[in-house]
């Protein structure tokens, strides 16, 4: 029971922590993140047309990247270019694409704004590792092989890697050093002869990438087709995770874990009777994660120091 629990906890935390690390370029470098929603959507549809139409799901999964990361410079030339309100901007993008995957999905495949069941060719493939049926034999580590790591998604490998790969880069690379510099004090990198706008449009760039992965994964991977609404606000819960992670990669990845494994618990609680309680109603079960996000934003969030320029437009001086 409790490694049935971990590993739905990593499933569902998959395309939280890589829209969390998304959430973490973009706001270092000082562009709010709350188009987080609307671009993981966006690839979520994109990414399950695509492989709908091509039986591919590695085509599926470069149209999703590619749709989240248009809409990821969309944001960036309203905010970085233009300096427009950030929030607004990522709202639109959220309000826009929660529209307009369903109208597009009702146009082209006539079901109900959403897409057509996927085959089982056309979704991202499961992991099988090997000598699965000679390890289940060894006590403990047996079935942590078994039954959390063989038959993974290919996109929760792709998540772990993303993790340690971030926190790298923003930590260990001149590029990283230079857009936490952007994040905090962007004139300083400007009088250093660097360009605060390329730097923030490569980290809404990388911001789109991770997105689009999330979205894909959600329709491609945990699922089998895309239908409304299906990012089912996982986009602010990663952003949520950013908060309460203070804006670091290892804290925002425990956060992620802990909101998912709130999610896998509700999910196994619904409709079963408790000691001295019985049945609780689903929709008290499943608002669970979200109330714990509120709970631990209002405990913590006082306490988290974001980077110091965040949604404030940078305008160089003449």
């Amino acid at each position: 029971m409790a490694l049935s629990i971990l590993d739905s906890t990593i499933r569902v935390a998959t395309p939280l922590v890589l829209a969390a690390f998304a959430g973490l370029f973009s706001e270092r470098s000082g562009i709010v993140a709350v188009g987080l929603e609307g671009m993981m959507l966006a690839g979520a549809f994109f990414a399950a047309a695509v492989a709908f139409q091509t039986g591919n799901p590695w085509l599926g999964l470069l149209a999703g990247i590619a749709a989240s990361t248009a809409l990821a410079l969309v944001h960036g030339y309203a905010c970085i270019t233009h300096n427009g309100n950030q929030v607004v901007s990522g709202m639109a993008i959220n309000i826009l694409v929660a529209g307009l995957a369903p109208t597009l999905a009702f146009a082209w495949f006539r079901a109900g704004g959403q897409t057509p069941m996927l085959p089982a060719g056309a979704r991202l493939p499961q992991v099988r590792l090997p000598a699965v049926e000679t390890v289940r034999e060894v006590p403990v580590i047996g079935p942590v092989y078994e039954i959390m790591l063989d038959d993974m998604n290919v996109v929760i490998y792709i998540a772990a890697v993303a993790v340690v790969g971030s926190a790298w880069v923003l930590y260990r690379t001149r590029f990283g050093l230079r857009l936490r510099a952007v994040g905090e004090n962007p004139a300083a990198v400007d009088t250093a002869g660097i360009s605060v706008a390329a730097l923030r449009y490569q980290a809404m760039a990388l911001c789109g990438v991770l997105t689009g992965i999330a979205g894909a994964f959600l329709s491609t991977g945990l699922g089998a087709g895309f239908v409304r609404d299906m990012t089912a606000g996982k986009g602010y819960l990663a952003l949520a995770a950013l908060i309460f992670g203070k804006w670091r990669p290892w804290p925002t990845l425990f956060a992620c874990l802990l909101f998912a494994f709130t999610d896998a618990v509700q999910i196994r609680l619904q409709g079963v009777p408790l000691p001295l309680v019985g049945v609780i109603p689903v929709q008290f079960i499943q608002m669970l994660p979200y109330v714990l996000t509120v709970l631990l934003l209002a405990g913590f969030v006082g306490k988290a120091v974001a980077p110091r320029v965040i949604g404030i437009p940078y305008v160089k001086e003449r």
